[in-house]
C-alpha cells in the first residue's frame, strides 16, 4: 500500500491513533508524547472511569477499597492527547481509517490496537442474573468485586467454589489467587475445618508455567483445597445454589456435574473484543495477529498492536503490557521514520500471586515458560517482599510511571534462575 495514501473522507486525522484507554494504550500515548512531542495521537475509548484491575484481588480479599482502583480517564489522557470518547466500530486499513459508533471517520498513518479483551458472563447460563447476590461472587467485576469480600466474611462453613475458565484469560493466576485469599481468612478465622473449598479449572494445569507450580501445590494442599481438573462452569442457579460443570474425562468424554455451594466464585470466559472478532486485523482464535517479536500486524505495515487483544502466547497481564510498551513506541516511531524495527518484545509477563495474607510467588517469566526473576532470590518461595511489591509497589510503578510515560525498563534476569528445569 502506498505509504502516502490519505483516507477518504476522514472527518479527523492523527499521525498515531489508538484504540484502547486502559493501561496500554495510556502508556504508549504518555510515552509516545515524551519522545515526540510534536506527534498528533488521539485515544479512542467510550469509557470514563480507568481501573488498575491487578488491584481487584486485594480488593475482594479485603486489602484494599475499590475505590483506590479507579481514577478519572479523563484525567489519564496525556497532555496534548485527543480524547475520542467513542466506542471503534469497524476498521478500514487500506483506507487507514476507523470507523466510530458515532458514524465518525477517524485516519491515521499508525493505528495501534490495545482494546482489552472482553468478558463473556452470558457464557454461563443464569450468571448474569444471580451475579452480585445468592453468593455468586466475581474479582473480575468492577460491579461486584466488593461482594467477594462479604462472601468470604460471611461464609461460615460450608462449601466454597472457585473457577477458571478455558485459557486464555486475563491474569491466569487471578482466579487461584483469591482462592488461597478466602482459604487463609477462614483458616485465621478458625472456620476452614468446616469449610470445603474446591478450585475447579478448565484446563489440566494448576499454572501454565511449570517452574512455580510446586510452590503453588503447597499452598492448595496447606488450605486442604481440593483441585478439580477439566471442569468448564457452564450455569448457575444462584436460588438454588448449584452450579453445573461440563466435565471431561481421560477419555475425552464430557458429561455435567451439578454441584451445591454456599458460595461462588466466578472467573468468566474470555474473548477478544467483538469488533476485533469481526476485523481484518484478527487472526486464529479471533485476537489481533501480530508478529511476537516486533508486535507490527501481520498483514498492514500501519498497525501494530498489544495488551490483551493480541494473539500472542505471552501472558495477558499489565506487566506484559508494561514490557511491551516500549518496544510499540520505538517500532512505531521506527516506522514512520522509513528505519527498520529493533524493538523486540521478549514474552515477558508476571503474576505477583497472594497464596496468602502477606505472602506472595513473584511469577516472572518469558515466552515458553522460561522463567525471568527480576530479583536475586528465589521467587518460587512466598515472601513478603513480593507482598509489599504487589500492594504497595506496584500502584505506584502503574500511577506514577507507566501511565505517565517515564516507566524504566522491565529489569528480568533469567541468569538467576537456578534448577529451572
Amino acid at each position: 500500500m502506498n505509504e502516502n495514501l490519505m483516507p477518504i473522507q476522514a472527518d479527523k486525522q492523527f499521525t498515531v491513533l489508538i484504540v484502547g484507554g486502559g493501561a496500554a494504550g495510556i502508556a504508549v500515548a504518555a510515552r509516545l508524547r515524551r519522545e515526540r512531542p510534536s506527534l498528533s495521537i488521539g485515544i479512542i475509548d467510550p469509557a470514563t472511569t480507568h481501573a488498575y484491575q491487578p488491584g481487584w484481588t486485594l480488593v475482594g480479599g479485603g486489602v484494599m477499597s475499590l475505590r483506590e482502583t479507579l481514577r478519572q480517564e479523563g484525567g489519564l489522557i496525556p497532555d496534548h492527547v485527543s480524547w475520542l470518547r467513542a466506542a471503534a466500530e469497524s476498521f478500514q486499513p487500506d483506507e487507514q481509517v476507523v470507523t466510530l459508533d458515532n458514524g465518525q471517520r477517524v485516519g491515521y498513518r499508525r493505528l495501534i490496537l490495545c482494546p482489552g479483551l472482553q468478558l463473556d458472563w452470558d457464557k454461563i447460563e443464569g450468571l448474569p442474573e444471580t451475579l452480585g447476590k445468592n453468593g455468586v461472587c466475581s474479582n473480575y467485576s468492577m460491579q461486584h468485586v466488593e461482594y467477594t469480600w462479604a462472601c468470604i466474611q460471611g461464609l461460615n462453613g460450608g462449601t466454597a467454589l472457585f473457577t477458571q475458565p478455558p485459557m486464555p484469560i486475563k491474569c491466569a493466576g487471578a482466579p487461584q489467587k483469591i482462592a488461597y485469599l478466602a482459604a487463609d481468612f477462614w483458616r485465621k478465622e478458625g472456620v476452614l475445618n468446616r469449610t470445603e473449598v474446591d478450585f475447579l479449572l478448565a484446563g489440566d494445569a494448576l499454572f501454565g508455567v511449570a517452574y512455580y507450580r510446586p510452590s503453588l501445590q503447597y499452598a492448595v494442599d496447606y488450605y486442604g483445597i481440593n483441585l478439580r481438573y477439566k471442569q468448564n462452569l457452564v450455569a448457575v442457579d444462584g436460588k438454588a445454589k448449584t452450579a453445573t460443570f461440563e466435565v471431561t474425562d481421560s477419555a475425552n468424554n464430557k458429561s455435567l456435574e451439578t454441584r451445591s455451594f454456599d458460595m461462588l466464585h466466578v472467573t468468566p470466559p474470555q474473548s477478544a473484543p467483538d469488533f476485533i472478532k469481526k476485523s481484518p486485523f484478527a487472526g486464529a482464535g479471533s485476537w489481533v495477529d501480530v508478529d511476537p517479536s516486533t508486535l507490527r500486524h501481520t498483514k498492514y505495515d500501519t498497525v501494530f498492536g498489544l495488551g490483551d487483544v493480541i494473539g500472542t502466547s505471552n501472558a495477558k497481564t499489565v506487566a506484559a503490557a508494561r514490557a511491551q510498551t516500549p518496544v510499540i513506541v520505538t517500532n512505531v516511531l521506527a516506522s514512520l521514520e522509513g528505519r527498520p524495527l529493533t524493538g523486540s518484545y521478549d514474552g515477558y509477563g508476571a503474576c505477583p500471586l497472594t497464596v496468602g495474607y502477606g505472602k506472595v510467588v513473584l511469577a516472572e517469566f518469558l515466552y515458553g515458560g522460561k522463567p525471568a526473576p527480576s530479583f536475586p532470590y528465589d521467587q518460587r518461595k512466598p515472601s513478603r517482599f513480593a507482598w509489599v511489591l504487589k500492594t504497595k509497589v506496584f500502584p505506584h510503578v502503574y500511577w506514577d510511571m507507566m501511565l505517565r510515560g517515564r516507566d524504566l525498563s522491565v529489569p528480568h534476569h533469567p541468569g538467576w534462575v537456578k534448577d529451572a528445569g
